[in-house]
């Protein structure tokens, strides 16, 4: 991309300096008008060369076009995977296999190998999303019915933010999720200890249970296994709430049980604003512990 735009700063620079220079010389040497010579500086100069020199540059363009677009390479098998659901309002983050197969599902965060390029299959369930990683790389539309394919690399570990580029209801403002660059090692030795025990909060997963929770939220190690909702194992890890809407903490995490609509409006997820108070708060404690 920088290449392109110095070649095409060089470019208009040099034609900026013979138009110039030219203005010096039909000034200097005054002549009387001549339709016919008009007329030859209206066709070489204003036809003929802006055609040639433009026909030019978008050819190289082109050419470059391979090598700038953000997809580029993402067929490749050797390539680490992860498939990205918009919904509203949160991502569905999914790491498969090299054969395509998933081998555990998480919500509103990514972790990636720096120095590895990564290959994200982006769709949505509901409408259209565009998924933006600004430190990492340009926008990639999520359309229903489709599946779009993006290809990153981060060079160097860190944390940071990605958000969704497209207008896609009340909450869009508030779908953010972060993404970690780790160094290879530390990705591997995360991916090996990604399955949770279930926490150890006998109380709180028994109200989590009674109270329907899973019927829309899987917590691996336990009999919870509903799929319309974030995937809850190892929750306490994540940073926030809502999709970057809280901190997570357990009186954030009782807070959006309680009221999600108030957090985030338009959020699909129903209240729980008629449970107790202590129940509430049990089950909030239950999902900050779960490693």
């Amino acid at each position: 991309m920088a290449t392109l735009f110095f070649i095409m700063l060089i470019g208009a620079a040099l034609i900026w300096a013979g138009v110039v220079g030219l203005l010096f010389y039909a000034a200097r040497k005054r002549r009387t008008y001549s339709e016919q010579v008009a007329g030859k500086v209206i066709l070489w100069g204003g036809a003929l060369f802006p055609a040639v020199v433009l026909a030019a540059l978008l050819s190289y363009a082109v050419w470059l076009m391979p090598n700038v677009r953000p997809w580029f390479g993402t067929d490749d098998p050797g390539l680490r995977r992860i498939e990205v659901t918009g919904e509203q309002f949160w991502w569905r983050v999914r790491y498969l296999d090299q054969d395509g197969a998933a081998l555990f599902e998480t919500a509103n965060e990514i972790r990636l190998p720096v120095g590895e390029r990564v290959t994200f299959s982006l769709t949505t369930a509901d409408v259209i999303h565009s998924f933006w990683i600004p430190v990492l790389g340009g926008k990639m539309d999520m359309i229903p019915g489709r599946t779009n394919r993006l290809s990153l690399l981060a060079e160097k570990p860190g944390t940071y933010r990605g958000v969704c580029a497209e207008f896609c209801g009340t909450s869009h403002t508030m779908m953010a999720f972060t993404v970690e660059a780790m160094d290879p090692p530390a990705y591997d030795a995360w991916l090996a200890t990604r399955q949770s025990t279930g926490g150890q909060d006998a109380e709180g997963h028994a109200l989590f249970m009674k109270n329907g929770c899973s019927a829309c939220h899987t917590i691996a190690g336990t009999d919870a296994h509903g799929v319309i909702g974030p995937d809850l194992t190892a929750f306490g890890t994540r940073g926030s709430v809502g999709a970057g809407s809280l901190g997570n903490t357990a009186d954030n995490i009782a807070r959006f049980i309680r009221e999600p609509a108030k957090v985030k409006p338009g959020a699909l997820m129903p209240h729980y604003a008629m449970l107790p108070v202590a129940e509430t708060d049990r089950i909030a404690g239950y999902l900050k512990g779960l490693q």
